[in-house]
């Protein structure tokens, strides 16, 4: 059905896509080009939340060009929107340009579309076809569409251990044991989610200040404090640095109601750096979709056992799906599948 041809066009549609990541968040990645005998004339992408849209900016490239869309192929990521939300629909924008077809790679499961941008585009006489890489495009606006079914946000875990399994020394001061390349990584994995969570030992222990410091963005996650005992200091950085921070504490009534609370602000992904405590909390209700066990060649002196190994994550619905290497740092990737 798909040339190989086809297929480039709609792969550098996702790469560019990329180029929006930690800057769109709750709208998806997405991205577009337009084709014309057999070459493409325009790309897009969606740059930051209400900026234009993948298809509007590609038509818009065309036009600074000085290419004409009219009679083009549209190569886009995602089903084009038929609805006022931030911007106009995507479907005038490309009804407007004069293009004969459209290729999508997935269909929008948003209840605002589902099914209608396609439907208003063949309506039109536009030739319209999809799923095209799908496969890959849905793991690249994975929280998107997991948020559009569950309506709470994908759980990911961060753990960095010890050559032992150890989390702490209590032999020293608390501190990183990591390298730098590797918190560059862990900067990196903070960029692309919407809300971090700690318990209220880390703030006590550490005083972090949960933050994306070291990759450049435009915007900051959402800082969550499990702190059922209201226990935390006033004067905690993640409270006085200007940042967003909500503070669970009295009012805590479980985890699950917890990420419904979250999927409610339309907080897609939720990265846990919290202690070994707050995690087994996590795994033992099976709410966790990924985990980065981060392991150091360092061994700590008087070690703090995580007891996190491969028997519980697997007991917790998960497989070890690859691993990777961050800095000095081995890191095994956890994942649940998401019809799970």
């Amino acid at each position: 059905m798909w040339t190989k041809e086809d297929e480039a066009f709609m792969q550098h549609a996702l790469d560019v896509a990329e180029r929006g990541r930690g800057r769109v968040a709750p709208n998806p990645l997405v991205g577009c080009v337009l084709v014309k005998e057999g070459e493409i004339i325009a790309e897009g992408w969606h740059d930051h939340l209400g900026g234009l849209h993948a298809e509007q900016m590609a038509i818009h490239d065309a036009e600074s060009k000085g290419n004409s869309p009219n009679g083009a192929t549209a190569y886009v990521t995602l089903e084009p929107c038929n609805h006022y939300g931030r911007t106009p629909p995507c479907t005038e924008a490309l009804l407007w340009s004069g293009v004969k077809h459209v290729i999508v790679a997935h269909p929008d499961p948003n209840p605002t579309v589902r099914g209608k941008g396609f439907q208003v585009l063949r309506d039109a006489g536009i030739s319209v076809q999809s799923g095209l890489l799908e496969d890959q495009a849905a793991e690249q606006m994975k929280p998107f569409l997991y948020w559009c079914e569950h309506r709470r946000p994908i759980v990911t875990v961060k753990l960095a251990v010890d050559a032992n399994g150890s989390v702490d020394d209590n032999s020293a001061e608390s501190k990183r044991f990591t390298s730098e390349a590797c918190l560059d990584e862990v900067h990196r994995l903070r960029m692309d989610c919407d809300a971090i969570l700690v318990g209220a030992e880390t703030v006590e222990r550490d005083d972090p200040s949960l933050t994306v410091r070291r990759i450049k963005t435009e915007r900051q996650p959402l800082r969550v404090i499990l702190d059922p005992k209201e226990r935390t200091n006033k004067n905690a950085k993640v409270y006085n640095d200007g940042g967003e921070t909500i503070r669970i504490g009295r009012e805590y009534n479980g985890l699950l109601p917890l990420l419904n609370r979250l999927g409610d602000i339309e907080k897609q992904r939720l990265l846990v750096e919290g202690g070994p405590a707050t995690i087994h909390g996590f795994l033992s209700e099976g709410l966790v979709d990924e985990f980065y066990l981060v392991q150091s060649r360092v061994e700590h002196c008087e070690p703090v056992p995580s007891n996190i190994d491969s028997d519980i994550l697997e007991r917790s619905g998960l497989v070890l799906n690859h691993e990777e290497q961050w800095g000095e740092e081995s890191v095994q990737v956890w994942m649940r599948k998401l019809s799970q």
